[in-house]
């Protein structure tokens, strides 16, 4: 598996639920809003922006939340 950073679209750093699961194909919709509901206790609200109903993920936020999470560690 490479190190490198995925190719987001168009350059975008904020990105929907559903470009974030193409982006980063381990993480599935269905993860990425658990990982909403559940914002307050794992830290991954940081990462989310919401515009009315609307979320949008702040890529780079959201890559140093997943490196806090390398090796077990919780960022």
């Amino acid at each position: 598996m490479s190190d490198a950073a995925p190719a987001l679209p168009h350059g975008k750093r904020y990105l929907t639920i559903r470009q974030t699961s193409q982006a980063y194909p381990a993480m599935t919709e269905s993860s990425l809003r658990w990982l909403r509901f559940n914002g307050d206790t794992n830290g991954f609200n940081r990462c989310v922006l919401a515009v009315g109903r609307k979320l949008l993920i702040d890529a780079e936020v959201f890559e140093r939340w997943l490196e806090g999470h390398r090796d077990g560690q919780a960022a």
